[in-house]
């Protein structure tokens, strides 16, 4: 059993769930991604492998991840809610251009330390954090600059 999948069934177990075989091809399916990715794309990503799970069972299970801590909601773009799956990974920081779209991680290792220094100094125990900045990625920025 994959850890991903025994976490998300003692997670399941603990609140009186179960693994359902929708849930497991979703968790899956999660898991084969790579990138940042919402509902749509989740949804034909198992549709592709003929797989029958509907959105609506797709929207019941995605809180559910959230709250085991396997994924997390990254980021929301052009009124999408983008997730990733985060078991393994580093936290890291969402650059996001506002004009074309591009999303760059970068570690918080410069960040961080910053940041756990200004919560101790206001008593603040960190839960989660999502770091996301917006403006213009040196493309766009480059574009707009010719173009003035």
């Amino acid at each position: 059993m994959k850890e991903y999948e025994r976490l998300f069934t003692e997670y399941l177990e603990a609140r009186s769930q179960r693994l359902t075989q929708p849930r497991r091809l979703i968790l899956e399916a999660v898991f084969s991604l790579h990138d940042h990715f919402d509902v749509e794309q989740l949804y034909h990503r198992l549709r592709i492998h003929n797989e029958e799970v509907s959105r609506a069972t797709i929207y019941r299970t995605l809180p559910l991840l959230v709250e085991s801590g396997l994924i997390q909601h990254s980021l929301r773009q052009a009124d999408r809610d983008f997730y990733e799956h985060i078991l393994g990974h580093p936290q890291h920081l969402h650059w996001i251009c506002r004009k074309c779209g591009t999303v760059v991680e970068t570690s918080l290792d410069m960040v961080l330390p910053l940041i756990n220094k200004v919560a101790s100094q206001q008593r603040f125990q960190i839960e989660d954090y999502q770091l996301n900045l917006r403006g213009l990625c040196w493309k766009c920025a480059d574009n707009e600059n010719e173009n003035q």
